[in-house]
């Protein structure tokens, strides 16, 4: 599953892209749990500010009054990373002192107190390996035109290596940390002992931050013993310059902190989806579970055929690069005492009650040789408290072809809507047309107009009902056009029970409004709920 990069979805949560970039990205994170996550914690972080930045501001000489009524003390070094990096304003709700003391503090005193891992800027996990003592000051540094690059932490386990850094002016203020890797000549890699490069980095930045934060995941790295995090900038803070710096990781010492335990290929299947279970790993910043899913011969047989069918009336391009036929699953995990401590929510499931603070710190879903075989490595918050562990499966979710169609005329709709019911979704199409948007929507001068045909529906969704994937909008010639969708479900409930549905339809290539057109639905997920749950020790 290749997902676009942090700073990509970052932006799309701010809708800094091209408008077909945008509808590109919003088709894939309507099928990836994980991009989902991400986009969700951005979204979160906003309102964060919202909120934060309304509540009253403290004396200007708030924390000097703090300071004076606390004892010097040796620092300690700390360090602490985040695979999903929640960049959060420093307030008045996001700092607590050891001493049991809650107040807001500016950025100077959180330095004092131990840099940005001793903030609520990264998550819990790495604030454990903090507390454990796994985070290095190193204080690397490199100076050009005036302005300063400095790298000030490091928290490393076997899971991952996150790095604090900060741009400073020549009187050791802090600049904006934002690297745009992305979109800029600006390069950050690492690479192992062995000279092999990770490309796995995640990218936090808030405007209203003094630090940055790097990330570079480890799992399935088990090779790696040392990390060499080299930067490369050309740009800091919008000045042109030459900003190289090495940091150096030694893992050795580091890892023996691990514990993996194989699960020894530990197999379920349940219709038409195998699940193969491979090893869990504990680390102080995280706790990791590797798992594979996918379709029985017999299942991925009938999906192949089907699929065939769909290129041979759409073309293999269309249906191809719309679509992601795959596996997954829906789980949870229990302690000794039959409590749940981690579930892996899914979007198709009710989200509500407990499980809202249980869920997975991180996760990545690979592709791989055959169709419907996902890997899959998903990690949680460790425990505090040691404890024997289980693995339960709930039910499995299977993203098959579908044979689904519905007609519309697209200028009778405004009087006579098209309504129709599939697998529990129950949507009325209510307009069609023709509309033009700018290619840079926040831009001042917009680049390029674009022309874009979009199908408006509503309506209402029952709990676990099937989810609509893809859709090929056929016209009356015949002509076939990808279309991207976006929309919401709202946890918001109709006069039926039915949770309210909004979904929108677009695509690019169509230049005149058709007489009449035929929407085919080419994917749909469904979900099945075991009746016998199925459980693996993880211990």
């Amino acid at each position: 599953m290749n997902c676009p990069k942090v700073d990509k979805l970052s932006q799309y949560v701010d809708n800094l892209l091209t408008v077909q970039e945008h509808d590109q990205i919003h088709a894939h994170v309507k099928s990836c749990d994980d991009c989902i996550r991400v986009v969700e914690a951005f979204k979160g972080e906003q309102q964060f500010l919202k909120e934060t930045l309304q509540t009253p501001t403290l004396p200007d000489d708030f924390a000097s009054i703090v300071l004076d009524q606390i004892e010097p003390y040796e620092q300690k070094v700390v360090r602490r990373k985040s695979n999903t990096w929640k960049r959060i304003l420093l307030s008045a709700a996001g700092i607590v002192l050891a001493l049991g003391l809650t107040a807001a503090l500016n950025p100077s005193f959180a330095q004092l107190i131990g840099g940005m891992f001793g903030t609520e800027q990264v998550d819990e996990g790495l604030r454990m390996a903090t507390e454990s003592g796994l985070g290095d000051r190193v204080n690397l540094e490199v100076t050009d035109r005036g302005i300063t690059l400095k790298v000030e932490d490091v928290v490393a386990d076997s899971s991952r290596v996150a790095l604090s850094f900060q741009v400073l002016n020549q009187n050791g203020k802090p600049l904006d940390t934002h690297l745009n890797l992305a979109d800029s000549e600006n390069k950050i890699i690492a690479l192992d002992q062995n000279g092999n490069e990770n490309d796995r980095i995640g990218t936090g930045w808030r405007e209203d931050s003094d630090y940055g934060f790097i990330e570079f995941s480890l799992r399935d790295q088990e090779a790696t013993d040392k990390l060499t995090i080299k930067f490369d900038l050309v740009e800091l803070n919008g000045v042109k310059g030459n900003w190289k710096l090495e940091v150096p990781v030694d893992l050795i010492e580091n890892k023996k902190l691990t514990k993996t335990i194989p699960l020894n290929d530990a197999k379920k299947s349940a219709h038409g989806v195998v699940v193969n279970m491979k090893e869990v790993q504990f680390a102080p910043s995280s706790n990791d579970l590797s798992y594979e899913t996918s379709f029985t011969n017999e299942e991925q047989a009938l999906v192949k055929e089907k699929i065939q069918k769909l290129e041979e009336k759409f073309g293999e391009e269309k249906v191809n690069t719309s679509t992601s036929y795959g596996t997954a699953i829906q789980y949870h995990i229990e302690n000794e005492e039959k409590k749940t401590i981690y579930y892996r929510n899914n979007r198709l499931l009710e989200e509500k009650g407990e499980h809202d603070s249980l869920r997975m710190l991180s996760g990545t879903g690979e592709d791989m040789e055959q169709l419907g075989q996902v890997a899959w490595n998903e990690s949680y918050i460790p425990q505090k408290v040691n404890n024997k562990l289980t693995f339960v499966l709930d039910g499995v979710f299977k993203t098959v072809p579908s044979d689904f169609s519905v007609k519309i005329k697209p200028k009778e709709l405004k009087n006579n809507p098209v309504s129709f019911e599939y697998e529990g979704n129950y949507i009325t199409i209510n307009k069609a047309k023709l509309k033009s948007e700018f290619s840079l929507r926040k831009s001042l001068i917009p680049i390029e107009k674009e022309t874009i045909f979009q199908i408006e529906m509503k309506g209402g969704k029952e709990a676990l009902s099937s989810e609509l994937g893809t859709w090929i909008l056929v016209d009356d010639k015949g002509n076939t056009y990808p279309t991207y969708q976006s929309g919401s479900i709202l946890n918001e409930k109709d006069k039926n029970d039915r949770y309210k549905l909004n979904l929108n339809l677009k695509t690019y290539d169509l230049e005149e409004i058709p007489e009449e057109l035929t929407l085919h639905l080419i994917s749909v997920t469904r979900y099945y709920e075991l009746k016998d749950k199925w459980q693996v020790p993880l211990y």
